[in-house]
């Protein structure tokens, strides 16, 4: 991989991990653009590892706010007096975490092989779209909608099932984690910020596994340089694009990006089937 393909990457990236577009999608679609494998070893491996820049972005923007739960949840472990608001949401937090990290591990070849298809991101696309004008109009109708002071253990663990479908390319992660927390009866905002811890570890764990297991591939196909490069442009876009997100989600819908799917997952139907586009 060159560096300028890598630096390509890296802002789609940035832009796309945290919009409820499919950054996996995003990625896979322009590494076919580029002319790279999808399906090739270090590319998948690449496409994880770019993953821990935006995971960085939301560290470093959400710095203060991580201290916050991880001292309420030391605290709450030693003292059951302190077992308050913060605990509760760092334990959300945890709860939520574990199924993604279980099944995206069990299902590892699936998600690095037949999923990276082309045809898969384009249904996606389009499929998790009736989901998410689904989960807008749901919320519409409800009179109350909940804070971060309502989050409970159940919603966590629903929202974190819901995350599991996010490891077909093309459903979107925050797409995923976002509308669950709607149905949930979470505020927008809420889910939003939640969809961001969440990603936490999940997408650490994810590159850091593809580091160890695939360096071989990376070195062989990519090159470290290329995969630090393309990582250090994620870190840069993302941070720029989660700030954007927030103030959005707190005046517009999500399925204000369902047009934008289901317009990129029609035409690649529409490539793929007329083979101007391959599909790994």
């Amino acid at each position: 991989m060159q560096l300028w393909q890598s630096a390509v990457l890296g802002v789609v990236e940035g832009l796309t991990e945290f919009l409820p577009v499919s950054s996996t999608g995003h990625l896979t679609v322009v590494e076919e653009l580029l002319g790279l494998r999808v399906d090739d070893a270090g590319t998948t491996a690449f496409t994880a590892i770019v993953q821990f820049g935006a995971i960085v972005a939301v560290i470093g923007y959400f710095r203060r706010d991580i201290a916050r739960l991880l001292l309420a949840w030391v605290r709450g472990l030693r003292d059951p007096a302190a077992r308050q608001e913060d605990y509760r949401l760092a334990w959300s937090v945890v709860v939520g975490s574990v199924p993604v990290g279980l099944v995206g591990f069990a299902a590892r070849d699936v998600v690095a092989g037949p999923l990276r298809s082309l045809w898969v991101v384009a249904s996606a696309l389009i499929g998790w779209s009736v989901v998410m004008v689904a989960a807008e109009a749901y919320a519409a109708r409800r009179a109350a909608r909940h804070g971060e002071a309502r989050v409970r253990l159940p919603d966590a663990l629903v929202i974190g099932l819901v995350q599991c479908l996010s490891l077909v390319p093309g459903v979107s992660r925050s797409g995923a984690t976002i509308s669950a927390g709607l149905f949930r009866g979470l505020d927008r905002v809420t889910a939003t910020r939640l969809s961001f811890f969440l990603s936490i570890p999940a997408l650490t764990a994810a590159g850091l596994y593809e580091g160890v297991s695939a360096g071989g591939d990376v070195s062989a196909t990519v090159g470290w340089g290329a995969t630090a490069l393309g990582t250090l442009v994620s870190l840069v876009v993302a941070y720029a694009s989660i700030a954007w997100l927030l103030r959005f989600v707190a005046h517009h819908r999500i399925s204000v990006f369902a047009g934008y799917r289901v317009g990129l997952g029609a035409v690649l139907l529409a490539l793929l089937a007329t083979g101007t586009l391959s599909a790994v």
